[in-house]
């Protein structure tokens, strides 16, 4: 439910979606540092108008934690979002058209008929912005609870990312878990990556070659999800308007919506204007 307000598509960036084989990543990224790491990796992903960085992100030193940790932090964050932004292309795609769960996401054979919402309810609904809007607030906090504990996981990789750690790694669940670092109280059968363990036995070079895919792939799907979420607010997006993408009357950019007014600086938080911002009082 959480893709609901992110949502994406591969829009066309046909162009080294997939570096050719036999790329150099692990000679090259060995020796590279700070900037140079990015000149790399945009020549190993075949990006056709090579290395851009139109705001100079990666000549800054952000939080004088110095270029390198910068870097790591731009490329870990990208890394992240990218993931987000795929996810959410496949729940947009999934949701409109009609595909849910089987059970209820709020009342269920132990609570209350009167008041029970089932994921087909939400279904329904033809936007999946709109979906999104008409989801609980309990499932919201438990959406976000659930992101938080995630993040705080991930912040405990050592090396961190911004101390010479590898940008986009996920550290182990079940070794976060119980007897692990105790990090989540509780034990975790399945990691977050490979759970599985279906790419245990891969090089480092089809490793390297298969995080060159998925970079150049996250971001089509980040140009894609926003593609669809105007498009279903009227927006003009050439190559989807034709496809009768459901028009959303929620608001896209916002996490909480009217019918999460009870929560602490909601209702002030509803009461902002986005199109007088900035404009002379």
């Amino acid at each position: 439910m959480a893709a609901l307000s992110l949502s994406t598509s591969a829009l066309g960036l046909a162009h080294g979606v997939a570096p050719p084989r036999g790329s150099p990543s692990i000679s090259m990224m060995a020796k590279a540092t700070g900037k140079d790491t990015l000149i790399a990796l945009a020549e190993e992903q075949q990006i056709p108008m090579g290395f851009w960085d139109p705001l100079k992100l990666a000549d800054k030193d952000f939080w004088s934690e110095g270029n390198d940790a910068t870097v790591g932090w731009l490329r870990h964050a990208e890394i992240k979002h990218g993931r987000v932004a795929m996810a959410a292309f496949v729940g947009f795609c999934v949701q409109s058209n009609g595909i849910h769960f089987p059970w209820d996401i709020k009342g269920g054979i132990l609570g209350d008929a009167a008041t029970a919402l089932s994921y087909g309810d939400l279904s329904a609904i033809p936007a999946p912005v709109d979906q999104w809007a008409a989801v609980p607030t309990a499932g919201k906090l438990q959406i976000l609870g659930t992101i938080a504990v995630l993040e705080f996981v991930g912040e405990t990789m050592e090396p961190h990312y911004m101390r010479g750690g590898k940008p986009g790694f996920y550290p182990s669940l079940k070794d976060a878990a119980g007897g692990g670092k105790g990090n989540i109280p509780h034990p975790v059968p399945l990691d977050l990556y490979d759970p599985f363990g279906f790419l245990e036995g891969d090089s480092e070079e089809k490793k390297a070659r298969g995080r060159n895919v998925e970079i150049n792939n996250r971001r089509a799907a980040m140009l894609g999800i926003f593609g669809l979420i105007c498009a279903s607010k009227g927006l003009i997006v050439p190559g989807l308007d034709s496809l009768g993408i459901a028009q959303a009357t929620a608001e896209p950019m916002s996490y909480f919506g009217p019918n999460d007014a009870g929560l602490p600086f909601v209702e002030n938080m509803l009461k902002f204007d986005i199109a007088s911002f900035g404009q002379p009082q």
